[in-house]
């Protein structure tokens, strides 16, 4: 894989499907699932930024951020044959498979620091501990089902809003959208969400 300077700084990227560059991502995405290398070389320099942006929110830590930020650009060159369009746009997919590779690296580097530190204790796990992680990541998988069952503009909105940490203000200039309509996706896709969550 092709390696490019990192961005800390990630710009907002347009998602919506009208959007030029939105329409760019996508062709990208389309020959880089037929094995196109050049065509991932123009993807990967296109979103690298935002993918290093939204690790480095989650990690602060550099090194870290840019190490999980090639992982995912390396997932999203393995699984570009997996994208739907009809479940977002190209940048809300690549913040989606950013932000949980991010998530993982901070529950590898936790459950390490916790195994060094009960070898140092000589402390068994204590039985809250894993009823903890355990209540963690069954949350996690219960969002995600709820995330499935949004719309399209509802999903991407949040995944933007709360992976990609951008504002709504910013979600609309990226997005080409008129603001209200981006506040009423992000209010209505959690008040589903929320549904959701409590019926599950």
């Amino acid at each position: 894989m092709r390696s490019a300077p990192l961005l800390a700084d990630a710009q907002p990227l347009p998602g919506d499907v009208r959007s030029p560059r939105a329409e760019r991502l996508r062709g990208l995405l389309d020959r880089t699932a037929r094995g196109d290398r050049a065509a991932y070389t123009g993807l990967y320099e296109e979103l690298a930024p935002t993918v290093y942006g939204i690790a480095l929110r989650v990690l602060r830590d550099p090194a870290q951020a840019e190490e999980t930020a090639q992982e995912a650009l390396l997932e999203m060159w393995r699984s570009a044959p997996t994208y739907r369009p009809e479940r977002g746009s190209v940048a809300a997919w690549a913040c989606t498979i950013a932000h949980r590779r991010a998530v993982d690296r901070v529950r590898s580097v936790r459950a390490s620091c916790e195994r060094e530190q009960r070898v140092v204790r000589e402390d068994p796990t204590r039985p809250e501990q894993v009823a903890e992680e355990v209540e963690r990541t069954m949350e996690a998988a219960r969002v995600r089902r709820a995330l499935s069952g949004l719309t399209a503009g509802q999903r991407e909105a949040l995944v933007l809003a709360y992976y990609g940490g951008y504002s709504q203000s910013q979600i609309a200039a990226a997005l080409g959208l008129p603001l209200g309509t981006v506040k009423s996706r992000t209010r209505d896709g959690l008040l589903r969400l929320r549904s959701a969550l409590h019926d599950g």
